[in-house]
């Protein structure tokens, strides 16, 4: 897999899987969708899926994260991180094959 989460991403996943009491076993599903500002959109969210012949799936920082092969592609290499400061407070998405991003950053081209 080629996603890496952050210490920093990855406490506060497992502080809203803790504070939602979602059932054991879910997992962190990072991917990618059409749509967007600029062609593609992250998604980040929770599952209690995972299928070995379409997902890849690793242990990050306690953090169970799954990608889907197809959305692989293009997270190669991609760091997600959590930044909280005055000015906005979310997860972020580092990826080194984004040719173009919109202002939101929440978009990207490949």
């Amino acid at each position: 897999m080629s996603i890496t989460l952050t210490e920093t991403a990855a406490k506060e996943i497992k502080r809203i899987l803790d504070e939602q009491k979602f059932e054991e076993g879910t997992v962190l599903r990072v991917g990618v969708a059409g749509g967007g500002c600029s062609g593609f959109q992250y998604s980040l969210g929770f599952a209690n899926d995972f299928n070995p012949a379409a997902d890849a799936k690793t242990e990050q920082h306690g953090v169970t994260v799954v990608v889907d092969k197809k959305s692989d592609l293009y997270l190669d290499g991609t760091s997600v991180d959590f930044y909280e400061g005055l000015d906005k407070r979310g997860f972020t998405f580092n990826n080194p094959n984004a040719v173009k991003s919109c202002g939101c950053g929440s978009s990207f081209s490949a």
